[in-house]
């Protein structure tokens, strides 16, 4: 049985740099190598493909959620530890935020800053104190924290939201932020 259960968000599709796919096999094996269990949107294309292929060829367990009308979309991904289908988006997350104990951001499109603003958001408002970490590969996710940043600076939020984002820029870093948040 995993010991924790880590949610990633991440594109339906692989991005122009081939670093953001190589980052999610890398991160999906490393969640099998610390017998953690994969908590992501059951996908099977793209950074999602990639990640949930590379943790079960690991080893590890993988609990995917989809809504209905994603299935032949992100191509849903059946032979998982665990396959829950939805009626609508706002499920998904619900479900896929209940049962992780960390929350990984890697690069991705509008469905990942969706993902990453509500449960920023949540822990905005004390509903939560799950990590939430952002896999800045090869600077991707800069201009978000800039712009966490000018929101902040411009006085729309205070300084402590900054501090409930954590930024690794590599699998290494990411693997050991989440080991220590988690230990």
């Amino acid at each position: 049985m995993a010991t924790h259960s880590i949610c990633v968000f991440c594109g339906s599709r692989s991005g122009q740099d081939p670093a953001y796919q190589a980052a999610a096999e890398d991160f999906g094996a490393r969640i099998a190598g610390k017998n953690w269990r994969l908590v992501y949107g059951a996908g099977d294309i793209g950074l999602m493909g990639a990640v949930a292929n590379a943790a079960q060829t690991a080893g590890a367990d993988t609990f995917g959620v989809i809504p209905t009308h994603l299935l032949e979309w992100e191509v849903g991904k059946r032979d998982l530890t665990k396959f829950i289908v939805t009626e609508n988006m706002h499920e998904r997350k619900k479900v896929m935020f209940m049962n992780s104990d960390a929350l990984v951001v890697l690069p991705g499109g509008a469905g990942s800053l969706d993902e990453f603003f509500e449960v920023l958001t949540w822990r905005q408002l004390s509903l939560h104190e799950k990590p939430i970490v952002l896999l800045n590969i090869n600077g991707f996710w800069d201009p978000l924290i800039a712009l966490v940043d000018h929101v902040i600076a411009q006085g729309f939020a205070e300084a402590s939201l900054r501090a409930f984002i954590q930024v690794a820029s590599d699998v290494d870093e990411l693997e050991e932020l989440l080991s220590s948040a988690l230990s």
